[in-house]
Formats: structure tokens, C-alpha cells, sequence
């Protein structure tokens, strides 16, 4: 085996050579790179032989090896001591950054070669007592690797390694700083030390070598902390702001900023960190660098993460008591900086703009405070309105949150602000066809907005006025984009268009009858008893939407579909499809509020107006028209609309029907025909047989299929001809025969949609032949079965003959009819009489050693499709054989049909459900699911459930998934005993009442987020299947009577009924809140079941309950407190006391209660307090000296009317005359000046434009220094709160501006000379500065931001 050469070149030039020839490494025996990243010290070796120690592999180190390690060891201590002495010399900057860093390089050699030989001298003492030897064929002792692997040691190696190295870049980032400030000598005599080779020319060392060698270090330290995050615990954030200041300043390069800012963020890990990085002072670098332009995008692009990086990591919660506690927290961002992000995010322009955006909206949620503060309220409301539609629901999901509580609803201005959102809409008259991609986005987000409690009840305020003027746009008869608005209605409403909509809108008659909605369905029939499903299982958007069209219809969106009709007599698509939403919404009333209250919208008073105006014929040509289409629609929807859930069980055709009588006339003409062809006589039958052609035409194309299918339908069932057909014509032999597999004709006919028709056929002529005894007989003489064990045998390994190309191989599956065997096969399954026939051919034998091949599920899944298990036998065996296959994906495949037979069964059959138990104990978790999702979905029927529980499973090994299971159980009196003897219900009473409540109401508010959320593009069965009420574990409970007293017994009902009275009005602790929605619901789920009830009724809490809906200042408690009352509704005696308290449940044609009720006074549910804004945009804390100096005074006030954008252009061109006078040019240099600017900036409102050249007005460069020079500025200027603002020492201050003169205008000043400034007013009076400008937005009442 070669050995690994070690070379390193002496001080004398001289290369030590400490091996043979072989391959150089670079790896230390840990297998980390060395810190300085380049030469290596020690190598791994393979050599044999005895040795005081083991290298990395376990192999023994011989001798010569830790002789090379003593060397290596000499060589870095000479090379450490030669780079101490060179750093007592005088150095040139790169030079003595080199130097240092070989001395770190070699301290780390010196500890990784010391360590390494104690190490494994430690290891191979250790070892040479208790391994034994070995001899190999060489006869050299050879002993075997250690059998264990020292992890902790390993990982504390690598954290050591990554240490030093995370070290030896801070000294290197830090010597470069002083390097940097310190001045170079002017002569320096080349280094002689060992490691002098390895640098480069010291001549050749300049700025930019500096530069990027400080970039090289922070990107190996982000690599480090990066890769060992217990070493971003370890670094101090002080240290690295310290260690990379000199990166941020405006004379070095962008990528040296963004490398600085990324280096930054790795090292922050926690509050205390982001606390430590506030001490540092780096807001007027963060402020710089946002403000640069898309050259340095780079290094915006780091800025923003870090910026996002201090939100994440640094937020704090706030306490509910805390003082002025507005807010989920407190973002530890400056108002400088806040400033500059908030210009960003307004620059249309700027590639970062919505990722600024998304950081505004995450402090948003944050801390509101903050952003009221800083303007980043209106900035995302104005995005809201006018932004760009991809980050709009982001918007509105944010401004929905803050509108929820009162705390922090009070930086909104009600009516004024939220609804800027729907501009979009409002402002559309006159804007033309143009506007309707806008008008489409901002109607999205309007149906996303009123389909969340916060948005709905905020928009009801100021009697309804943001919905009033949503539904005003449809009586503008101008407005060409008002098909929008109603497609937003139709959206909102949940309103799926059938097909037959677009007939109705273009006018035509619904004359045609259309397809039956079941006749789809009968592929997966559901459950016979899934009407019996209990009542809380109503669909809850149901529930929602009537309360939404209570809203819209007292809002007079009827009234406006009216006037829609009234604008032509002929009609319009347009009016056609408000007569469709109207019949829409009336048809939805009646389902899904009270009659009482669905009667008044159904009288439409102003149609039936039209209808009867005889003054004016267009009128009732209107009226008549509109009530003549509903009426239209009404039936036609009645014939084509599917079947609902609760009468799915009836699988019999109703009676009734429409489409009964056809349906009974193709029956009997069916029932004639067989009847006809069964009484064919002697001629008829062989002339038929002579037209099928199968006696004269050999190719089995020619055959005449259509003739050959009705003999087999018709005459073929009688007894007689088929004894006829078999014994005297040959006919069934030679039609047998074109089916035999060995014949190749029907095997070998090409899987297409034309070919499949023979595979039905097959299967009818086998069914035609088991109806008779000679039929059976005929079949066992056959040679089709046969011939089909024989081709199954092919496959057979141990067969001993095989085949190159078998019947059943997997390519004539695919690509032939061969799988229509199967089929056949299924068919003979079916009869008593098949079944004999399976087993006397062993077809059940060879289906056994089927199930065996590890390659063919295509021939198993064919094998359990097809075959029929009415019958107890082989086939069942079969199916429980593939079922405990060793293969996972045969038994996910056989369980999911048995659940699919499960489904499709009338009635219960105890194998199946055997059968489907044992699959629970599955050894793969995806079968499992499967087992269970059939099993939960049977249990729905009350006999099924009842079998299982006498079957007694065991559950406890399925965790989670196994919950919705022991719910089921419980709902019936033996389960609960069951559940209650093996005390799963003791053990989750308590982990629901500490854990689960709130696990559930984060679950359920997500369910119901995500079905409000949908859209109209989406499957309907996501809203209606899917939007259940999860089952609840305290409502399941008190569903059975040993249930209710085990509930009692426990008091838990008791608990809840307290807190709800103590905390019901809760509206500032989040905690609180979330506590109390969760106990809403257990007391909600609990008084859905009639047992459940009592309980309610004798704590009195359904009154605290209405309370709080109509009281609560949390709008989603609100909404809460309305969906529990539904619950609560679910039962006749839950309706009957709801009614007494002003809430009305709707109730189903028979009476019985449906779970949705709704208030009878909807604006005593909606109605919200009003409130006062307290926004405090532009209050700024810090307030400075003023000027001391005419000069600096009139600078800032041109600064000052840069925010005016009446005044910004003249403000601008003063500047710019300033900066070219000698008596202000010191101004644009001095450091206080510079100061005020920033500090202007970021306290008030600046287009990105006007920052960026109100900073390169001044000839100041941003670096360390003057970064401390700023601060200094921050502490001597700022104005105490006890001190009285000094005035100027001069009594005569210039306004640039001047008094208005018809003479001369402020545009003229461009063409004027410097020299004719002297026009400029005086002011004898001082004006009182202010930091920010005045301004007023007029045509609002009240305050507006500016002011």
C-alpha cells in the first residue's frame, strides 16, 4: 500500500520528506478541514504491522507514524514562533493579516497533532489488553476495528474545530480593522520565517487585497456558524458588529456590505442577541443602504433579510397588563429605520417592494403601534387599494386580525380606512372595460373579506354603508362593468352555476330534460343508513350564509336587481342574470333560514309592484317576465338538482319521479323483447344462428356482433336451445372456442375502447350457459378452464417449462385482452354452479400462487376486482390471503376494496368487518389509515357500529388516527361501558379539558377559514362532505346517559360555566380569549345532544352565551358564540328555548330542527361600538435644537418643503443654489447638519426620491467614525422634555419660498442668476419650527394622518 507523503518547506528553503511516494491529504484524522483551509499536518495510512496507537480506521499506527506526528509537531512550533517575532517588526497591512493568520494556523496545528497523539496513544493502550490477534493470509497479526463509535466525542471535536475557526476569521476581521486605521510604513523587509513562502508580495498588497480578504473571512464565518449553530451561541453579536464596521462604510464595496449584513443575521440567535445589536448603532447603515438604488441590489436584498431576520427573532410579547399594551408585541426596528422600509415598500418601482410590503404586514400583526407611529398603516392601506393584487389577500387577511379586537381596531379610522379596499369597486364609474381586471381582483378580496367574521360585521357599521355602496353600483344603468359585481354576489353566496345557467341568461327555454344526478353514482353507492347521521353534522357554511343574506337583503340588494329589470321591458343578459341571482337567493332562503324570516324576502314587494302596475305596460311586462323566470328556474332546478345527502339512502327510484314513466317504458320494452326471443321457434332460432356467421366465417371479425349479443340475451337463456346450440349445430363449441387462451384469437385482440365489447360478451355467454344444466356440463367439458390454469401455470416458477411469451405476462395485461380473463372468471364466481367448477379445475389453487410473485400485483388486483364474496368459500380465503400479503402494496390495495365492498354492501356483514378490524393491526401506518377511514366511515351506520363493538378491538396502538374510531364507540351505551372499562375515557377527559379544547379551536377555525376561503372553482363536495363539525369529545360524550353522569361526576361542566360568566367579556388577554373559545365549543357540542341540554339549561348559561354574541367587543367570539348556538339548536328543545331569547332556528319540512339559527334582530348581532382613532402618525418623541445659523435654518426649511409636493421642485432648485455658494458649503460637510437631515427623514413622510437626494446633497461619508460622530450629534442636539426651545440669535430669518408676488413666479426662478435671490421675504419673527410639514386632506371630517 503507498503511504501519504507530509511535505512543508523549512525556513532554509529545505524540503522535509516524511514517507514514500504516494497520494498528498489534506484531511486531519476527525476528517475536518484545518482552519487556515490549506496544508495538511497528518494523513491517514493503511499500513500493518504493530504500533503504540490506532489510526481513524482502527487500524494500529506503527511507529514511523508518530515519529511524522513529533515532526510535524517541531515544524508548527517553528513556524509559530517565526510568525511571533515577525509581528515585533514593522509590516505592511496584507502582509501582517497574513502573518496572523498563519499564527492561528499554527496554534490550531500545534492543539490538532497534540490532541490526535493522546488520543490514540489513549486508545491503543487501552486496546492492547483486551482485542485478540489474528493472523490474515500473510501472516501478519491483523486486529479488528473498534465495534463502537464515540459520537459525543466526534461532535465535540467538530464543534472545537468550527470554534477555532469561527475565531481565526474574527482576528482576522478585526486585525484588519486596525490595519486599516493604522498607517502603513514605508519600508518593510521581507519576512524569513518558515512560513514566509506561502505569502504573496508584500508590494502587491493595496486596498482592495484588504478588502477582499476581510470579504473571503466573513464568508468562512457565515460558512461556519451556518454549519454548527451551537457556534452562533458561542460568538458574541458585539464582537462581529465590531469586526465588521469597516465593511459597512460607504467606501467599501456593495458586496462587502451585503456580505457584512448576511454575517450579521447568522449571528443573531435570540432576543438577547437582537437586544445586543441595538447597542450597536448600525440604523444609519441600514437607513443608507435601503435607500440605494437597483445597482445594489445585492445588498438591499441583505439588508431586508436582516431586517426580517430582527422581526423574527427579536419581537417580545407583550403582557395583557403591560401600560399602553397595544399589540401582539413590540418590534425592536427604529423609526429610522421603519422609514426607510416604508419607502421602499411606496416605490412603485423598486424590485423589493412586496417583500417590504409582506415585513410591513408581519409588523402589522405584530406591533400596530410601531406602525401607526411610522406611517405603515396607510402605506399598506393604500397597497390594499391600489397595489398589486398577488399581495392583497395577504392585506386583507392582516387588516381583518387587527379589525377583531377593540385594542388594536382603534388605529383605524371606522368608515374611512378599511374601506379603501373597496375602490376597486366604488370608484369604477367612467373607467370603461379597461378597469375590470382591477375591478375582478378587488372583488376578490371584498368576498374573502365578508366571508370572515371580522369583515362582515365591520362592514355592517354605519348602518351597512360599505355594503350599501358595494350593491349602489348595481343601479348605475352607465356602468358596463356591473356583470362583475354580480359575479362577486354569486361568488360570496356560494352559488355553483350548472350547465343549464348560460341558457337561461341568453334567454332560450329550459325544455330539455336533464340528466339525472344520481345515474353517476352508482359506481360508489354510499351507506344506506347515512341519513341516520346525528343532526350536528350540519354543513356550516349553511349556517353562515344565512346570516350573510339577512345582511345583503337588508342592505337592498334585491331592490337593486330590481332596478336592473326595470332599465329595459325587452330584456338583457345582463338583466336575465339578475333575475337569476334573485331566484338564487330565494331559493337559498327557504333552505337556510327560518320561514318567518325567508317569507319576507320572499315577497319581493317591488317585483310584484311591476306585475300589477296597469298604469304603465312596461311595468308589468317587467314584473311578469322576472316572476314568469323564477318560476322557470324553481322547476327546472327541481328536476336537475342532485339528490341530497339525506335522501341518498333510498337507493329505490322514487315513485314520483319525472323521469318515472320513461324509466318504467324502457323496463317493459326490455322485458317484451326477452320474452320474444325466448319464444323464438325452430326457424327463427337457426336463422339467427346463421346470421351471427359464426358457422361460416372462420376470422372472428366478420362475426356479426350485434346479432350474436341478442342470441346470447335472448334465445341462449332458454334450456332448450341451449341444449340445441351445444348438441346438434356444434355452435357453443366452435363461439367457445375464439375465447380459448391457447387459440390466440380473443387473447391476442389489442386493449382498445372497441375491442372491450367481447369481454362483456364473454361474460354473458358464461352467464347464459350456467343457467342451464347443460350449459354447466358443457363448461366442465370445455377446455376454457383449462386452458386458463394451464396459462396461470407459465407464470409459475417451478413449473419447470417456461415460456418466452406466457398469456398472462405483463405486457398482454397492458396491452391485450387477456385481463377480460379475470372478468370471466368473476362471472363464474357469482353462481353456486361456477364456484364447483373454480375448484374442480384448482383455478382457487392457482390464484393461491398468484398471490406468491413478488412482481405481478397487476394478476392479484385483477384477481380481487373481479371476483364475487357472497359466497363463503375459496374467493373469501383468497381476499384474507392478499390482505396479509408480505407485500405493502397488495395489502393498501386489498384493504381499500374490501372498504369498498364494505360500502357498497345493504347490509352488515360480520366477515367483511372481521376483516377490515384485522387490517388495524396492520404493520404499515398507510394501511392502517386506509383500514381506519373505511372503518369510521361504516360506523356511521348504527348497526355496523353496534357489530363492531361487540367485536371489541383494540384501538390504543393507533395513537391519533385511532381517535375519531374511539369517538364512534362512544356514542353508543356499549362502546362508552367498553371505553370506560379499559379507562380511555378518565385519561382523555383530562388531556381534552387541559390540552385538546384548545388544540380544537385552532383545528375548527382553520376548518372554517379554509371553507369560507374557497373558491367558486373548487369541487363542491370541499363544502359540502368536508364541512362537517369534527367530532367533539365532550359532545360525543354526552350522548349516551352513562356519559352525562360520568361528565357530571367530574364537575368539568360545572368549570366551564364559570369561566364563561368571568371571562365572557373578555377583550384584551389573547390567552384568555382563545380559553374561552374553546370552552364555547366543548359547551356548544355538549348542548347539541338532548341528554347534553339539561345540563345547560340547569347552569342557566345559554342566556350568557347570547350575551356575549351580541356584547363580546372580539368580533370572532362573536362568531363563536353564533355557530355554538347553532349547535345548541340541533335539538327541538334547543330551538324552543333559542326562540325565547329572539333567536330563530330553521327547521326541516317535517319540523325537526336542521342546527342552523340565526338572530331575528340582526343589527343588534352586528352592531359595533364606535370608536376614536388613536393613530399618532408623525409624533415624534425626539425634537432638536434649532439652527443656530440663518444658513443652517434656511437648508432645513428647503429640506423641510422637499415633503410638500406643491413646493418640492422650488425647495429642490434652493438646495441645489445652496450648495454651489461658499457661505453654505460647509453646511453639506458638517456632521450635525447631516444629522438633522437624517433625523428629518426619518421622522417624517419622503418619497424614496427625495431621500435619496436629500443624503447626496451632503459630502459626508458614512463610516464607523462618523457613525459615533452622529451619535454624539443624537445626544447634544436633542432637546430635553424640561427645556425651552431657545430662539435664534438672529432676529431676521430668509424664507425661501417668499411672499407671493403677481410678478414674479417660484417657476421663473430657474432662468434667474443666483444674484437675484435678493427678493427673498422677510420674516421679523422667528416662524416655530416643526419637524414635520402642515397639511390637510380636503373633503374628510375629522383628523387625517397628516395633522
Amino acid at each position: 500500500m503507498p503511504t501519504v507523503v507530509v511535505d512543508h518547506t523549512s525556513s532554509s528553503g529545505s524540503t522535509q520528506r516524511l514517507g514514500d511516494a504516494g497520494t498528498s491529504a489534506y484531511t486531519n484524522l476527525t476528517g475536518t478541514t484545518l482552519a487556515n483551509g490549506g496544508t495538511s499536518f497528518l494523513a491517514h495510512s493503511n499500513t500493518n504491522g504493530d504500533g503504540r496507537g490506532l489510526d481513524a480506521s482502527g487500524e494500529p499506527i506503527v511507529p514511523d507514524q508518530f515519529e511524522n506526528l513529533h515532526n510535524e509537531l517541531k515544524i508548527a512550533n517553528a513556524i509559530k514562533d517565526g510568525a511571533e517575532n515577525m509581528l515585533q517588526m514593522p509590516l505592511t497591512d496584507a502582509l501582517r493579516m497574513q502573518v496572523e493568520s498563519e499564527l492561528e494556523a499554527a496554534k490550531n496545528k500545534i492543539s490538532a497533532i497534540t490532541s490526535t497523539i493522546d488520543t490514540y496513544s489513549t486508545k491503543g493502550n487501552r486496546k492492547q489488553g483486551t482485542e485478540t490477534t489474528t493472523v490474515n493470509g500473510k501472516g501478519r497479526p491483523h486486529r479488528p476495528p473498534p465495534m463502537h463509535v464515540k459520537h459525543t466525542t466526534e461532535a465535540a471535536e467538530d464543534f472545537r474545530s468550527a470554534m477555532q475557526q469561527a475565531n481565526s476569521c474574527m482576528r482576522t476581521l478585526l486585525s484588519s480593522h486596525r490595519s486599516a486605521s493604522a498607517p502603513s510604513p514605508s519600508g518593510a523587509s521581507p519576512s524569513t520565517s518558515p512560513s514566509s513562502s506561502a505569502m504573496p508580495n508584500v508590494t502587491a498588497a493595496n486596498g482592495g487585497d484588504l478588502e477582499r480578504a476581510r470579504v473571503e473571512a466573513m464568508m468562512r464565518l457565515v460558512t461556519v456558524l451556518q454549519r454548527n449553530l451551537r457556534v452562533r451561541y458561542e460568538l458574541d453579536v458585539d464582537e462581529v458588529v465590531k469586526a465588521v464596521l469597516p465593511s459597512l462604510s460607504d467606501r467599501s464595496s456593495k458586496r462587502s456590505r451585503a456580505t457584512a449584513y448576511r454575517l450579521i443575521r447568522h449571528s443573531l440567535v435570540d432576543f438577547h442577541s437582537v437586544e445586543r445589536l441595538k447597542e450597536q448603532k448600525l440604523d444609519w447603515f441600514l437607513v443608507k443602504s435601503l435607500l440605494r438604488d437597483s445597482k445594489y441590489a445585492v445588498e438591499k436584498e441583505q439588508v431586508i433579510k436582516l431586517i426580517r431576520a430582527i422581526v423574527e427573532i427579536g419581537s417580545e410579547k407583550r403582557r395583557p397588563g403591560a401600560a399602553n399594551a397595544r399589540g401582539a408585541g413590540a418590534v425592536p426596528l427604529s423609526s429610522a429605520v421603519m422609514r426607510a422600509l416604508i419607502a421602499v415598500a411606496e416605490s412603485l418601482d423598486d424590485p423589493f417592494r412586496l417583500i417590504c410590503l409582506q415585513t410591513l404586514t408581519e409588523i402589522l400583526v405584530i406591533d400596530i403601534e410601531l406602525m401607526a407611529k411610522t406611517g405603515g398603516i396607510r402605506c399598506l392601506l393604500h397597497a390594499l387599494a391600489d397595489g398589486p393584487p398577488e399581495i392583497s389577500p395577504l392585506l386583507a387577511s392582516a387588516f381583518l386580525h387587527i379589525v377583531d379586537c377593540p385594542s388594536t381596531r382603534g388605529y383605524l379610522r371606522p368608515g374611512i380606512d378599511l374601506e379603501m379596499a373597496l375602490s376597486g369597486v366604488t370608484d369604477a364609474y367612467g373607467k370603461g372595460s379597461e378597469h375590470v381586471d382591477r375591478m375582478r381582483a378587488c372583488t376578490r378580496v371584498v368576498t374573502s373579506m365578508l366571508r370572515t367574521w371580522s369583515g362582515l360585521m365591520y362592514f355592517c357599521i354605519q348602518d351597512k354603508l360599505a355594503i350599501r355602496s358595494l350593491i349602489d353600483g348595481l343601479r348605475i344603468p352607465s356602468l358596463e362593468t356591473r356583470e362583475v359585481i354580480l359575479d362577486m354576489f354569486f361568488d360570496l353566496l356560494n352559488i355553483r352555476a350548472p350547465d343549464w345557467h348560460q341558457a337561461f341568461i341568453a334567454g332560450r327555454r329550459l325544455t330539455i330534460y336533464g340528466k339525472s344526478a344520481t345515474s353517476d353514482q352508482k359506481e360508489l353507492p354510499p351507506l344506506p343508513e347515512q341519513a341516520q347521521r346525528p343532526q350536528v353534522t350540519v354543513k356550516l357554511i349553511d349556517h353562515f350564509l344565512g346570516l350573510l343574506i339577512q345582511v345583503l337583503c337588508g342592505a337592498g340588494l334585491l331592490d337593486a336587481l330590481t332596478c336592473m329589470l326595470e332599465e329595459s321591458p325587452v330584456g338583457s343578459n345582463l338583466s336575465r342574470k339578475a333575475v337569476l341571482l334573485m331566484a338564487e337567493i330565494l331559493q337559498m332562503s327557504n333552505r337556510v333560514l327560518p320561514l318567518s324570516i325567508a317569507a319576507q324576502i320572499q315577497t319581493l314587494p317591488r317585483v310584484f309592484n311591476l306585475a300589477s302596475d296597469y298604469a304603465v305596460g312596461e311595468h308589468r311586462i317587467i314584473g311578469n317576465s322576472a316572476l314568469s323566470s323564477i318560476d322557470s328556474f324553481n322547476r327546472h332546478q327541481a328536476r336537475t338538482q342532485p339528490t341530497p345527502i339525506a335522501d341518498k339512502c333510498d337507493t329505490r327510484p322514487r315513485a314520483n319521479s319525472v323521469e318515472d314513466a320513461v324509466r318504467r317504458g324502457q323496463r317493459q320494452v326490455q322485458q317484451d323483447k326477452m320474452k320474444q326471443a325466448m319464444q323464438m321457434d325452430d326457424k327463427a332460432f337457426q336463422a339467427i344462428l346463421l346470421d351471427s356467421q359464426v358457422m361460416t366465417a372462420k376470422d372472428p371479425s366478420k362475426w356479426n356482433f350485434e346479432v350474436l349479443q341478442e342470441l346470447i340475451e335472448g334465445p341462449l337463456l332458454n334450456p332448450k336451445r341451449m341444449e340445441e346450440a351445444i348438441r346438434v349445430s356444434r355452435y357453443m363449441r366452435k363461439l367457445m372456442a375464439f375465447f380459448h387462451p391457447f387459440t390466440h384469437k380473443f387473447s391476442d385482440l389489442p386493449r382498445m375502447k372497441a375491442n372491450i365489447r367481447w369481454v362483456r360478451l364473454g361474460c354473458q355467454l358464461l352467464n347464459a350457459l350456467m343457467t342451464s344444466s347443460e350449459g354447466v356440463k358443457f363448461l366442465a367439458e370445455d377446455d376454457l378452464l383449462n386452458q386458463i390454469v394451464k396459462s396461470f401455470a407459465q407464470l409459475d416458477p417451478f413449473n419447470g417449462a417456461p415460456t418466452s411469451d406466457p398469456i398472462f405476462s405483463k405486457r398482454r395485461m397492458n396491452e391485450t385482452l387477456t385481463f377480460g380473463y379475470f372478468e370471466m372468471l368473476g362471472t363464474l364466481s357469482k353462481r353456486k354452479e361456477g364456484l364447483e367448477l373454480l375448484e374442480k379445475f384448482k383455478l382457487f389453487t392457482a390464484f393461491y400462487h398468484l398471490t406468491e410473485l413478488r412482481s405481478r400485483e397487476d394478476l392479484l388486483k385483477g384477481i380481487i376486482e373481479n371476483l364475487d364474496y357472497s359466497h363463503d368459500g375459496h374467493s373469501r380465503i383468497v381476499l384474507s390471503k392478499a390482505l396479509t400479503s408480505s407485500y405493502k402494496h397488495i395489502r393498501q390495495f386489498s384493504t381499500n376494496h374490501l372498504g369498498l365492498l364494505i360500502r357498497a354492501s345493504a347490509t352488515t356483514n360480520s366477515w367483511t368487518l372481521r376483516l377490515l378490524l384485522t387490517q388495524l393491526y396492520d404493520p404499515a401506518i398507510e394501511v392502517r389509515e386506509v383500514a381506519v377511514r373505511f372503518l369510521e366511515e361504516a360506523c356511521d351506520s348504527p348497526d355496523v357500529l353496534q357489530s363492531v363493538v361487540e367485536m371489541q378491538p383494540t384501538l390504543d396502538h393507533l395513537g391519533e388516527m385511532g381517535h375519531p374510531l374511539m369517538l364512534k364507540f362512544m356514542s353508543t351505551p356499549m362502546g362508552f361501558r367498553f371505553l370506560y372499562a379499559a379507562d380511555y375515557i378518565d385519561r382523555e377527559m383530562d388531556i381534552w379539558f387541559h390540552e385538546r379544547n384548545l388544540q380544537y379551536v385552532v383545528y375548527i377555525e382553520v376548518f372554517l377559514a379554509k371553507i369560507f376561503s374557497s373558491s367558486g372553482d373548487e369541487d363542491e363536495d370541499a363544502l359540502t362532505l368536508e364541512s362537517m363539525v369534527p367530532p367533539h369529545f365532550y359532545g360525543v360524550m354526552a350522548k349516551t346517559e352513562l356519559g352525562y353522569q360520568v361528565l357530571q361526576e367530574k364537575g368539568h361542566f360545572a368549570e366551564f360555566a364559570e369561566f364563561i360568566r368571568q371571562h365572557g367579556l373578555e377583550s384584551v388577554d389573547h390567552d384568555l380569549i382563545m380559553k374561552l373559545k374553546s370552552v364555547l365549543w366543548a359547551v356548544g357540542n355538549i348542548g347539541a345532544t338532548e341528554g347534553g341540554l339539561t345540563l345547560l339549561e340547569d347552569e342557566e348559561i345559554i342566556p350568557e352565551i347570547i350575551k356575549i354574541a351580541e356584547e363580546s367587543l372580539v368580533l370572532s367570539v362573536r362568531g363563536t358564540c353564533f355557530f355554538v348556538l347553532g349547535l345548541i339548536a340541533s335539538t327541538p328543545q334547543g330551538a324552543e328555548i333559542l326562540d325565547d331569547y329572539h333567536w330563530e332556528a330553521t327547521l326541516s319540512p317535517l319540523g325537526m330542527p336542521t342546527g342552523i339559527c340565526v338572530p331575528v334582530d340582526v343589527e343588534k348581532f352586528t352592531y359595533i361600538p364606535p370608536w376614536d382613532c388613536v393613530a399618532n402618525e408623525g409624533d415624534d418623541d425626539v425634537r432638536l435644537e434649532p439652527p443656530k445659523t440663518a444658513e443652517e435654518l434656511e437648508v432645513m426649511t428647503a429640506i423641510y418643503n422637499l415633503a410638500n409636493t406643491v413646493i418640492a421642485n422650488t425647495a429642490s432648485r434652493s438646495l441645489a443654489k445652496m450648495k454651489t455658494r461658499p457661505e453654505y458649503r460647509h453646511i453639506f460637510s458638517s456632521p450635525e447638519m447631516y444629522f438633522r437631515a437624517l433625523h428629518t427623514i426619518s421622522s417624517q413622510k419622503y418619497r424614496m426620491p427625495v431621500r435619496r437626494y436629500i443624503l447626496d446633497l451632503f459630502d459626508v461619508e458614512l463610516d464607523a467614525a462618523m457613525v459615533s460622530r452622529l451619535a454624539e450629534c443624537a445626544t447634544t442636539l436633542r432637546v430635553q422634555p424640561t427645556h425651552k426651545l431657545a430662539k435664534p440669535s438672529l432676529t431676521r430669518v430668509v424664507s425661501i419660498v417668499g411672499r407671493p408676488n403677481p410678478e414674479h413666479r417660484a417657476s421663473d426662478s430657474e432662468d434667474e442668476d443666483s444674484g437675484e435671490d435678493e427678493r427673498a421675504a422677510v420674516v421679523e419673527k422667528p416662524p416655530v419650527m416643526s419637524l414635520r410639514p402642515m397639511s390637510r386632506i380636503v373633503g374628510f371630517d375629522g383628523g387625517t394622518y397628516f395633522d
